[in-house]
């Protein structure tokens, strides 16, 4: 089966892709394109998994991946990156062609950044403790030591889970609320004591508010597509002793 690409209008001028699992070679809970090897999918599958990524988006692309620990920390990528032990952050930029930036995600939040005036090109694992901690003000920032310009750069925020299905206690809503009135306004009542969390519209008003003009959501609940996205929490609330990782991918191709 093909590898399914979702792109976003935003980028089209970007080589790029948002992948979730159609078009894979893993099995079971992990079945289709399952890249990560935190799970305890075949091996040799995952990295399979992995060429096919690469092979859609930018075939012979060097990946440049991050072992992602919820932090706002970004890597510059300048050439090819040990993929057994890569760096411990939750973001890349890169303004090297040939090099595809890759965040793998189950729920958390995507984004891709580019200014391609500049040549330079970001991708950001934005759960909500990142986001909360500014690992996309800290993409950016990045990206402009490298030339690019906030009031050029245009990001596509991917596939994540949907506020429908985020329910989270009120601890959580406190934590964002008492850090600024206004996050208030990302959740809305769920059952008794909890409530329901925007994550991607609190990712795109972060952004906005780091200045950047272009900013497209793509509106996919990772939680509600079991046939086309792997999801932590789905699989948590299904009681499956594991859970696969799907890919997002951005680069700049050899001119």
């Amino acid at each position: 089966m093909t590898v399914e690409i979702i792109k976003s209008k935003a980028l089209s001028d970007v080589t790029h892709g948002f992948l979730g699992r159609i078009g894979g070679v893993s099995g079971g809970i992990y079945s289709g394109l399952n890249c990560s090897l935190g799970s305890d999918d075949i091996r040799d599958h995952v990295i399979e998994n992995r060429r096919r990524a690469v092979a859609a988006i930018m075939p012979g692309a060097e990946l440049a991946r991050v072992y992602q620990i919820h932090s706002p920390d970004v890597v510059t990528v300048t050439g090819p990156m040990d993929q057994d032990a890569p760096p411990k952050a939750d973001a890349l930029v890169t303004d090297r062609p040939n090099i595809l930036l890759a965040v793998q995600t189950a729920d958390c939040v995507p984004v891709l950044f580019a200014d391609m005036q500049a040549g330079v090109v970001g991708a950001a694992h934005s759960g909500w403790k990142g986001a909360f901690t500014g690992v996309n003000e800290n993409t950016i920032a990045a990206m402009e030591k490298l030339g690019a310009t906030r009031d050029r750069i245009v990001c596509a925020i991917g596939p994540c889970i949907a506020q429908k299905s985020y329910e989270i206690d009120a601890g959580f809503f406190a934590r964002f609320a008492d850090a600024q009135p206004e996050n208030a306004g990302f959740f809305r009542d769920g059952k008794a004591g909890h409530y329901q969390f925007d994550i991607e519209g609190y990712v795109a008003s972060r952004l906005a508010a780091a200045g950047i003009n272009r900013i497209e959501c793509l509106g996919q609940d990772t939680y509600s597509q079991p046939e086309k996205f792997f999801s932590y929490r789905r699989s948590c609330h299904l009681h499956e002793p594991g859970y696969g990782g799907q890919m997002s991918l951005i680069g700049i191709g050899n001119s």
